[in-house]
């Protein structure tokens, strides 16, 4: 009789306080990840001291596909290559990535790793990924400004898409310094529908 295949989720943690709202949602993910029959590894950037400085040994060389990355950027990448399912859980600060989870994706989703193999291929591609944003602004001002479109269509399609994940989603939740059990609410609705989906892969 065929073995069933472990389903893996890599969840990813941005933000320096454990007892942020951030974290608490990333404890929900974990959880709802875990329901839906994934395996999950727990990425929390702060806790394992990730440095988000590109240095030389892993700055992208155009020319050499094949070029070995630092042994610390070396083991973040076989994290996410065993991960069939990426939940990105992180602030929003100025209408963007933080700092440490923009150095991630830098160093991390690196060229011939993520992008420009020189095959057109992915080794992203086929993954199934959940951003979850955690805004301070409510959602209306927030989509009137016109920073829901911004902020989404640069996750969406300047990183996933562009490193062959096509099966991406952007969630927000919002008023997070006063929505309470609100903004709780509003990352379950997210969580289940991404994980509900993803249980039927």
């Amino acid at each position: 009789m065929a073995q069933t295949r472990t389903r893996r989720a890599l969840l990813v943690v941005a933000h320096p306080r454990p007892d942020s709202l951030t974290a608490a949602l990333a404890g929900r993910a974990r959880d709802r990840l875990a329901a839906a029959g994934h395996e999950v590894d727990v990425l929390d950037l702060h806790a394992e001291d990730f440095d988000p400085r590109m240095t030389p040994a892993d700055e992208p060389d155009w020319a050499d596909p094949g070029k070995t990355y630092s042994p610390e950027v070396r083991a973040h990448m076989a994290r996410l290559d065993a991960a069939d399912t990426v939940v990105v859980v992180f602030p929003v600060w100025w209408f963007g990535l933080p700092a440490i989870l923009k150095g991630w994706i830098d160093r991390v989703w690196n060229h011939g790793f993520a992008y420009g193999d020189g095959s057109g291929s992915s080794r992203l591609g086929g993954k199934r990924l959940l951003w979850l944003g955690v805004a301070a602004y409510g959602a209306e001002p927030f989509a009137a400004r016109g920073w829901e479109e911004t902020v989404s269509r640069l996750l969406r399609t300047g990183i996933a898409a562009y490193c062959g994940i096509e099966d991406a989603s952007v969630g927000f939740v919002h008023d997070s310094l006063t929505a309470g059990e609100t903004a709780v609410k509003t990352a379950d609705g997210i969580l289940d529908t991404f994980c509900g989906t993803a249980e039927g892969h």
